[in-house]
């Protein structure tokens, strides 16, 4: 049924008069009068009758004041904007799929900073398993973050840190011996860091435009046990300028500009249109964005 019909029902059955009711609505008495009469067909009761010079409600009209009240309350609150947002009464756990290079980085942060306003909130980290899949569509993950590839059409991003990558080895490795041009960084082996096992990439693509190649001695499928590897061989890893700068001192590793043109790395994060209203959503988003881009110093 029109919901305008049970708005006019209602006018009706609290004023009995079709003037008032029309005054109460906004609208003449005639545009209320054919409005009755089809509530009349609808019904199959006349809902108000001729009393002297004023309507009274039929039984059946009696029946249905309270019942068309209520369902009225019902959805003036179903479209009614929603209440004040209070982090602290939140109780909710949202999925963020992440590039491991940022979530070492940003995980204790993140749940120190959201613990700190709403205790009841959880966060479960995802590899990169789903990329390029419709996750985030099918609210498999709230939000996916990191260098952002071909996404669905509806999918709405936000661009948070262009990082530059740098090479990372054991502090003795022969490479600090002298300056570390790019043909000394070729001549080294390196780690690769795939979950399909590849092997090449931009820098292997700068470097053949030197005329140069590098080996690939080992693939990994994730930055974290590249950086464990390469303070256990001398084996060279990447990693990102000025991240982790206590973690990587701590494990004994050395970070050095790459010797050939590479572009910068840009990290975002994206996430469906259908909670980029939501405000407990829109908080987590913040809150994530600002652990991407404080300082890593641990």
């Amino acid at each position: 049924m029109d919901l305008n019909l049970l708005r006019v029902l209602d006018a009706l059955l609290q004023e009995n008069s079709v003037t008032r009711a029309a005054e109460r609505l906004g609208t003449s008495p005639a545009a209320v009068s054919r409005t009755l009469a089809r509530l009349r067909r609808a019904v199959g009761d006349p809902l108000l009758v001729r009393a002297g010079q004023g309507l009274v409600p039929t039984p059946r009209a009696l029946e249905l004041r309270e019942e068309v009240g209520v369902l009225l309350r019902g959805c003036d609150n179903v479209l009614r904007p929603g209440d004040g947002f209070e982090a602290v009464h939140l109780q909710r756990t949202f999925t963020v799929q992440a590039t491991d290079l940022l979530l070492v980085g940003l995980a204790g942060p993140l749940t120190d900073r959201i613990h700190a306003e709403a205790r009841h909130v959880d966060v479960v980290f995802l590899p990169e398993a789903l990329e390029g899949g419709p996750a985030l569509r099918q609210g498999l993950v709230d939000v996916e973050l990191g260098v952002l590839g071909e996404l669905d059409p509806e999918i709405q991003t936000r661009q948070l840190a262009r990082k530059t990558l740098v090479g990372v080895a054991r502090s003795g490795h022969p490479l600090f011996n002298g300056r570390i041009t790019a043909r000394r960084f070729a001549a080294a082996d390196h780690i690769g860091v795939s979950r399909h096992g590849k092997r090449l990439g931009p820098i292997d693509a700068a470097l053949t435009e030197l005329g140069l190649r590098r080996r690939i001695a080992a693939v990994v499928p994730s930055h974290t046990s590249a950086m464990i590897l390469a303070r256990d061989s001398d084996l060279v890893a990447l990693t990102l300028a000025d991240w982790l700068p206590g973690t990587v001192a701590a494990l004994g590793l050395r970070t050095f500009p790459i010797p050939v043109d590479l572009a910068p790395l840009d990290f975002g994060m994206a996430w469906h249109p259908r909670n980029s209203a939501d405000p407990g959503h829109r908080w987590f988003r913040d809150h994530l964005a600002d652990a991407v881009l404080a300082p890593s110093t641990s």
